[in-house]
């Protein structure tokens, strides 16, 4: 929850799904924390100064400990605040499941979604959008393995994979309308889809995942600065 503790803040922007990741983890811990917002295209002292080797939110500081990297900091969150829910499993093959399906987000599916936005031609498009197909259909069994039938990849309640891939959901969205494609297909992926209606309205997430049509914007602003900046 975004308030005026002093000792903790956190640096990034609202648009930023890594940042929504500390966001939602912070919420679940009914943790309050400062919000700096950054803005794109531009970096503060204070994250230059707090992350000089990636150079990039989301950064959590914690007294005067600065903590990098929204998966690294997720778990940082879940072991110093220990009297909330847990968020990653107590069992530790479980807990590699979760982190190796969040690796395989961060490096194998969301690319993708990048790739169909910035796709030129139909032919590149398709491509895009098989990947993105075939990464929904593996996060489908991912749903199976890690929830064991129960709504969410962390079983009963939200864990640490379904923050790693639920805070995409509000820029997957975004895709599905500027691309004109469905990503959440009943039929093909009716996990998913139950999943993704049951995190957006959970009460820690609900304000923080950002409107879709203010993403739509977004996405559109991004692109016509990089065709102008390519054109230049």
């Amino acid at each position: 929850m975004a308030g005026a503790r002093s000792d903790l803040k956190l640096l990034g922007a609202g648009p930023s799904p890594c940042v929504n990741r500390v966001q939602i983890a912070l919420n679940l811990k009914s943790v309050n924390y400062e919000f700096l917002e950054e803005k794109f295209g531009s970096k503060s002292d204070l994250l230059l100064k707090s992350n000089p080797v990636h150079k990039k939110m989301p950064v959590l500081i914690h007294g005067d400990k600065p903590i990098c990297e929204s998966l690294i900091i997720v778990q940082y969150i879940d072991e110093v605040w220990t009297s909330g829910p847990s968020i990653l499993p107590s069992d530790s093959y479980d807990r590699a499941l979760h982190r190796f399906w969040a690796a395989y987000i961060d490096d194998k599916f969301f690319p993708n979604v990048k790739e169909l936005g910035t796709a030129e031609g139909e032919e590149a498009k398709q491509a895009a959008t098989e990947g993105i197909v075939e990464g929904m259909a593996l996060l489908e069994y991912a749903l199976g393995k890690c929830g064991k039938g129960k709504p969410f990849f962390g079983g009963d309640s939200i864990g640490y994979l379904d923050i790693a891939f639920g805070s995409f959901l509000g820029w997957l969205r975004a895709t599905e309308k500027l691309a004109g494609v469905t990503l959440f297909n009943e039929a093909k992926t009716p996990g998913l889809v139950a999943w993704a209606d049951a995190f957006s309205s959970h009460e820690a997430v609900k304000d923080v995942i950002p409107k879709t049509d203010k993403l739509v914007e977004l996405a559109k602003m991004f692109k016509a600065r990089a065709q102008s900046q390519s054109a230049n």
